[in-house]
């Protein structure tokens, strides 16, 4: 009994030692917030870049960033008008988009709205509550008319993951690309999340004939870009993939190619999530 009991107050231990690591990551971290056009603004923190909608019908956000700021970006919504969004819209599964849902459900009552395949992987998700699952799914899209604006969800299949939105809101003329774009960097491809290179490319190239130069983009994560930004990103795809393939049609292994890299052109995309090592990994695959 007394072993069992020291066995229980260790795991307790162990749980609130890494709550509390989890807490002092993000204790630092300042919310941002940048007026864009019309009723639109964009939020950044720590995790994916939140989109805003705000006027008289209230909030509208997409994607939350993490748990631990949950209090954070509702004060910063507060300072638009409210720190109650009435909607929030999942661009993806990842819990540096939705891991404030349940804070945001059950505290301030937010409607949460994703793809079908979102509530199917977070309600596989141990770690996920019942709260922070969205509560009104689809299969291509939606359209809310919020703010006096119209905002276009639209999913794009098999690229980032399975269960990617874009949302495009019409008059200010603002895309949020969700993890269909990384600005300056080189993105992450979710393979297990039903994510593949092929569709991500597909999806990038659906997006940008979407839009024009007077469009605003809000990419997941990243400074905020235009339509050459988000070009640029593409053309970094293409022509390290085809660098990667290269190497593979000549029957180089993988470590091969890791090895002998991207060359200097690409350095500058490295980041601490992707790496050119993971990156040749991912395009290798």
């Amino acid at each position: 009994m007394i072993k069992k009991f020291t066995a229980l107050a260790a795991s307790a231990a162990m749980l609130m030692a890494v709550s509390s690591q989890a807490n002092d990551r993000f204790a630092d971290v300042k919310i941002k917030a940048t007026a864009l056009k019309g009723a639109v603004h964009m939020l950044q923190g720590a995790g994916g870049n939140i989109g805003v909608s705000a006027g008289e019908d209230g909030i509208l956000i997409i994607d939350d960033q993490y748990a631990p700021l949950a209090e954070k970006i509702a004060a910063a919504l507060g300072e638009l008008g409210s720190d109650s969004p009435r909607y929030i819209v999942n661009t993806h599964y990842h819990g540096d988009h939705t891991g404030a849902n349940a804070f945001f459900h059950e505290h301030k009552d937010s409607t949460i709205f994703a793809h079908k395949n979102v509530r199917v992987r977070l309600a596989n998700d141990d770690k996920v509550s019942a709260a922070a699952l969205p509560v009104v799914t689809y299969a291509q899209g939606l359209t809310l008319h919020f703010n006096g604006e119209t905002v276009h969800v639209m999913h794009l299949p098999d690229g980032h993951t399975d269960g990617d939105s874009a949302v495009w809101f019409e008059e200010p003329d603002v895309l949020h690309t969700g993890d269909l774009f990384f600005n300056e960097r080189f993105p992450y491809i979710d393979l297990k999340g039903g994510g593949s290179v092929t569709g991500y490319i597909e999806s990038v190239k659906t997006l940008l004939a979407k839009i024009d130069d007077d469009t605003v983009v809000i990419p997941g994560h990243g400074p905020l870009a235009d339509k050459a930004d988000y070009q640029q990103f593409l053309d970094m795809i293409e022509a390290t993939r085809e660098i990667v393939l290269t190497h593979k049609r000549e029957g180089k292994t993988v470590e091969e190619v890791v090895a002998a890299g991207l060359g200097d052109k690409w350095q500058s995309w490295s980041w601490k999530f992707i790496t050119e090592e993971k990156w040749i990994r991912t395009l290798y695959q």
